[in-house]
């Protein structure tokens, strides 16, 4: 039997050091209770970038349905707001973040077939005091000519080839000129229509133009006259403002068809419209949702372009943040060795932060596998109560409780129709 023993505090934390995680400190958004110290647990990208404890501020969301991840994504981004943070859900095809958005003072944009809002997808949006006028354009054409590409690649479910790629640098080449702020139509227009003199330059014949950019025609001409038209296919009707704390895209006129396809194609176009004011450097430091993740990472197309905007987060001062159930939704997205596969576990190394509700007992191999988390850390995703979970940085992790007001269990419930 060990001799019983007396000391102070002072001595008694070297003599037992393990029994406690120190904490990643005070500065940040309070999310609730470190299970293990009993202490707080708070939590902000941009002050663990700069304090170097990880390295990006991308955040991997995932859990299963009724875990309390969407509880967890509400209470981070609504919280943070105080601190001058603001938020952008550019896909909502639940419509849950609607209340939350009008109860803080944001504003939510409706959009769906037969609704009045329109977007103009091409809007070059405010151009940055810190963007002189030739870089401006510069920036402009490529974001317009990313765009054209991804929804031309996502229609016809599968890259371009080259001579499709001049045709459509050509036609938005011809838009551009003809009015100062080109629509789709514009663009598919120059697409059945291309101009003689932008094909003579380019050392191409008008009739072999035509037969290049058919088939890219027919694919974005779904946005003017399929079934998106009335969206994508005109001046916008609204604007962004950059001031508002939270703005949300409400989709769910899309989604309750079932048509993911659709719902790509509206993120594309609405990640697109917002760029400018999410790039530029006085707007602020702001969250990115892509809620129900696994319904847009179907497509390559889509995901290159994700994985750009992910690249781009330290330099535009951004937070993406990705909510999926499981991380086998990462297993479907193409086959082993695809690229749309390389393009899904790319945004999942990206994300320095993954906070890990409960998972289900066939799910924590793959987990395990994709996450490198230790025998003791899948355990403890196995048996996570709801609101409670494991918070994983690129060398600590914690086990975390979300603690809610009585109004945010009230504003962030989703489960008003059970």
């Amino acid at each position: 039997m060990v001799d019983k023993h007396r000391a102070t505090t002072r001595i008694l934390q070297v003599a037992y050091p393990f029994l406690a995680e120190g904490g990643i400190g005070a500065e940040g958004t309070y999310i609730g209770s470190d299970v293990f110290s009993g202490g707080s647990f708070v939590y902000d990208p941009w002050v663990l970038y700069q304090d170097r404890v990880i390295t990006n501020p991308n955040v991997l969301l995932a859990g299963v349905i009724g875990s309390g991840k969407s509880s967890t994504a509400k209470a981070l981004i609504t919280r943070s707001l105080a601190l001058g943070h603001k938020a952008y859900v550019p896909c909502d095809p639940k419509g849950e973040w609607t209340a939350v958005a009008e109860a803080i003072g944001g504003a939510t944009i409706k959009l769906g077939p037969g609704l009045p809002t329109r977007l103009n997808p091409l809007d070059a949006g405010r151009q940055p005091v810190t963007v002189d006028a030739d870089e401006w354009t510069r920036i402009v054409w490529s974001r317009r000519r990313a765009l054209l590409g991804t929804l031309a690649e996502s229609t016809l479910g599968r890259p371009l080839i080259a001579v499709e790629h001049t045709a459509l640098d050509l036609a938005l080449e011809t838009a551009s000129a003809q009015v100062p702020t080109p629509t789709i139509p514009d663009v598919v227009v120059a697409l059945f229509a291309p101009d003689s003199r932008h094909a003579e330059r380019a050392g191409l014949k008008t009739a072999s133009l035509v037969d290049d950019g058919r088939e890219v025609a027919h694919a974005i001409r779904r946005l003017v006259h399929g079934d998106l038209s009335g969206m994508f296919d005109g001046p916008s009707t609204t604007d962004f403002d950059p001031a508002l704390p939270m703005v949300t895209l409400d989709s769910s006129w899309l989604s309750s068809g079932g048509d993911d396809q659709a719902l790509r194609l509206t993120l594309a176009c609405a990640s697109s419209w917002l760029e400018a004011a999410v790039a530029d450097p006085a707007g602020g430091n702001r969250f990115i949702v892509y809620d129900e993740g696994w319904r847009v990472m179907r497509d390559p197309a889509l995901l290159r372009r994700m994985q750009e905007q992910w690249k781009l987060s330290r330099a535009w001062g951004v937070s993406n943040i990705l909510i999926v159930h499981r991380l086998s939704d990462l297993a479907a997205v193409g086959d082993h060795g695809s690229e749309a596969r390389a393009l899904a576990e790319g945004l999942l190394a990206d994300c320095s932060t993954r906070i890990m509700l409960r998972q289900e007992s066939d799910q924590l191999a793959r987990t395990a596998s994709l996450l490198g988390l230790t025998d003791v850390e899948i355990a403890t995703i196995a048996k996570l109560p709801k609101g409670r979970a494991l918070w994983r940085l690129p060398s600590r992790s914690f086990v975390v409780q979300l603690i809610r007001h009585a109004r945010e269990v009230e504003l962030f419930d989703t489960d008003a129709r059970m």
